[in-house]
């Protein structure tokens, strides 16, 4: 029986996944309700980064995933965008040579011309670090700031569904902080947030729920209110790395 009471947002059952035959994940078992934001912990190779390419669409996988009650399965990236679920790669996946605006407006192709010019302002206004350069090429940006605006793209697609791989990456601490504020921001506004973070302080002091993976399989699962969370988490990760 999941934690979550509401009917899930997104619902993954019994999900494996991994590169050719290198099999990764082990029958994942994952929800996430509407508008909440769940962290998902683990050691760096325990698959945190597999399973959000298998959810949106980059990985083959077997199992079951649904989101917003539809069958993801056979569902390729691009379906699973236009379906509201956004994925933000880990690290500066941006267009370095094209200027800040235009990454975002590429980010929104397939909406209508002031459909799109609407969402790009929306994005900028939440990071003032990129907005004042959006007619600079994107190489121009500190690595931090090619972080926030991939976060920025994702934005774009105003997601039900916002997955961030490590978001914190290469950023300095106020930055780490602009990118927190906006996930909270998010919540409020009814997105759901799938967020893998190494900074896991950080992660529980804004996530409703965490799961922990380890060795591609969920370790533990727990709501972050939980006084004695941090002495599960701890056992959870010693107890796989004795196996």
């Amino acid at each position: 029986m999941p934690i979550s009471a509401a009917e899930p947002l997104l619902e993954v059952g019994g999900l494996s996944s991994g590169y050719g035959k290198i099999v990764v994940l082990h029958g994942i078992d994952l929800t996430i309700g509407p508008g909440e934001v769940v962290a998902l912990l683990g050691p760096n190779g325990a698959g945190k980064t597999t399973l959000l390419r298998a959810v949106s669409g980059l990985l083959p996988w077997s199992g079951r995933v649904r989101f917003a009650g539809r069958d993801l399965f056979g569902a390729s990236a691009r379906d699973t965008v236009q379906a509201g679920l956004a994925h933000v790669i880990e690290g500066h996946r941006v267009f370095t040579q094209l200027a800040v605006q235009d990454n975002l407006l590429l980010a929104a192709y397939d909406l209508r011309r002031h459909e799109r010019a609407a969402r790009v302002e929306e994005a900028l206004e939440l990071f003032p670090e990129i907005a004042g350069k959006r007619h600079e090429r994107a190489a121009a940006l500190s690595g931090g700031q090619q972080q926030i605006l991939a976060v920025a793209q994702g934005l774009v697609r105003r997601p039900r569904l916002l997955m961030l791989d490590e978001p914190s990456a290469g950023l300095s601490p106020i930055l780490v902080d602009r990118v927190l504020v906006v996930v909270q921001r998010l919540r409020k506004a009814g997105t759901a947030v799938l967020l893998v973070e190494q900074l896991i302080e950080k992660a529980l002091a804004l996530a409703d729920r965490v799961y922990a993976l380890a060795r591609g399989s969920i370790v533990l699962e727990a709501r972050t209110s939980e006084a004695d969370l941090p002495t599960r988490l701890e056992h959870a990760y010693l107890a796989t790395a004795k196996h």
